[in-house]
């Protein structure tokens, strides 16, 4: 099921809601659990049971860690491994074997194989809690029922945000719903419904029919406006989703953490990425940057375990060696920022400039490579984007690319795209003109997004392949 459906927003959502606010406390968390996997099976019923798999083997995983403390070390590896093997087998192991049958002339047939939608973040919510079992951080939840609500709950369960343990494991248990949470939350479902509805498909229809094409049948500023309008479609899709999740997760009563912070103004890679997918990079830093030895040790095994941290989330993010070199591209850079402080070298107001067009022109060049089919398809269209490409005569003009009304969401997405507006759901009370306004631009947003649902037949959210 898709938040940006006419099932969930008219159907699904108001009975949950409803149910939820007049039932007692008590039971809340079953309804929700219940919710989850109707949510999921909706949509992916053949996949239920490795979800629920996952459940239990986690459950018992942490069971017998906390028990058999002088094995808990082999329990928790153990446990890992078998998160880590659903992961391998439904999503890299065609690509594995394509890449055998590349290597080696052979001919091994491929099985073909749908990847269950949100694997990736369920996988990782399941690996924060054994491991925050392991290090003591949280007590041992001994209650599958709240176990499996942590792991299926719907509002953040197919694309993020990923949700540690440790982060949520008392609201579980205890949390309270008040009439601010819930209108706050509805506020931020509506943003995160327009940021998907409006922006985010008007900019992936310019990006879409760009990357059609060749590039050598269009110019450098049709490339550019390509690469650009693919950066800003791929933001407003997943930050709209992880506005949604916490909104949603604000009227059941729960605070998630933000997951984007206007990265697309930051100066650095390594400021990007504190602002960019915060639930992913701050896990990788948990769990595997840290583990490592993060730059405990000396800088150059500060430098491996940097390569190694952006080569797995370059990994994470599919199977297709566009991501790998997608997450190196990243990784080289942090690399070189850390090796010269080039990211604390800001003084000047042109020197301020000069660095934010330096990220810009680093994540842009980066998401062309997330876009492309193929690293030979990326690197053309990289060249052309740089006029290093033969263009010869366009196919179409430029007016077939990009109409007035995508011209205007350009603009208005791009000054989103910084804090402008980020105070907007948090006017005191005091100011009841500007509340009344807001509430009121809210409303035509909800209206229009919900007509852009009704005309449109399939909303996927971009993360939903990963």
């Amino acid at each position: 099921m898709l938040f940006s459906s006419m099932t969930f927003v008219f159907m699904f959502l108001p009975i949950v809601c409803i149910t939820y606010l007049f039932i007692r406390n008590d039971i809340r968390n079953f309804l929700l659990l219940i919710a989850s996997i109707i949510f999921y099976a909706w949509g992916e019923p053949n996949y239920l049971v490795i979800m629920l798999s996952t459940i239990i083997i986690n459950y018992w995983g942490a069971r017998l860690l906390d028990t058999y403390r002088s094995k808990a070390k082999l329990i928790l590896s153990a446990t890992i491994l078998l998160n880590l093997s659903f992961l391998f087998y439904f999503k890299y192991f065609d690509f594995v074997i394509a890449n055998i049958n590349h290597i080696t002339a052979a001919n091994i047939p491929l099985h073909k194989i749908i990847m269950p939608i949100g694997i990736s973040f369920y996988t990782f919510q399941a690996i924060s809690y054994l491991v925050d079992v392991y290090r003591k951080e949280t007590a041992v939840q001994k209650d599958i029922y709240k176990l499996a609500l942590y792991i299926t709950l719907f509002p953040q369960l197919v694309a993020g945000p990923i949700v540690k343990y440790h982060d949520i494991d008392k609201q579980i248990e205890k949390r309270s719903v008040t009439l601010k949470k819930v209108s706050l939350g509805v506020k931020r479902f509506i943003i995160g419904l327009a940021k998907k509805m409006l922006i985010a498909n008007t900019m992936g229809a310019v990006a879409d029919k760009i990357f059609a094409q060749s590039p050598e049948n269009f110019d450098p500023l049709i490339a550019w406006i390509g690469a650009i309008a693919y950066s800003l479609q791929l933001y407003y899709d997943f930050s709209g989703y992880s506005d949604m999740a916490i909104g949603l997760g604000l009227i059941f009563g729960f605070r998630f953490l933000e997951n984007f912070n206007y990265p697309y103004i930051s100066k650095s890679i390594t400021e990007f990425w504190r602002r960019w997918h915060i639930s992913l990079s701050t896990w990788f830093k948990e769990y595997l940057y840290i583990p490592l030895g993060g730059n405990r040790i000396s800088p150059k095994r500060t430098y491996i375990n940097l390569f190694i941290v952006f080569l797995a989330t370059g990994i994470w993010h599919g199977a297709n060696w566009t991501f790998v070199v997608w997450g190196l591209w990243h990784g080289a850079f942090i690399i070189f920022e850390k090796a010269t402080n080039w990211h604390k070298k800001l003084g000047s107001l042109k020197l301020s400039i000069a660095h934010h067009i330096y990220a810009i022109l680093v994540f842009v060049i980066g998401w062309v490579i997330f876009r492309a089919d193929n690293i030979g398809y990326a690197c053309e269209y990289i060249k052309n984007m740089f006029g290093m490409v033969d263009t010869g005569q366009e196919y179409y003009h430029f007016a077939y690319y990009i109409d007035n009304l995508e011209i205007i969401t350009f603009i208005v997405a791009i000054i989103c795209a910084t804090p402008v507006f980020s105070k907007m759901l948090y006017i005191p009370f005091s100011k009841k003109v500007q509340r009344a306004t807001v509430n009121i631009w809210l409303g035509v947003l909800f209206l229009l997004s919900a007509s852009s649902i009704a005309a449109s037949t399939y909303n996927p959210f971009i993360y939903f392949r990963f």
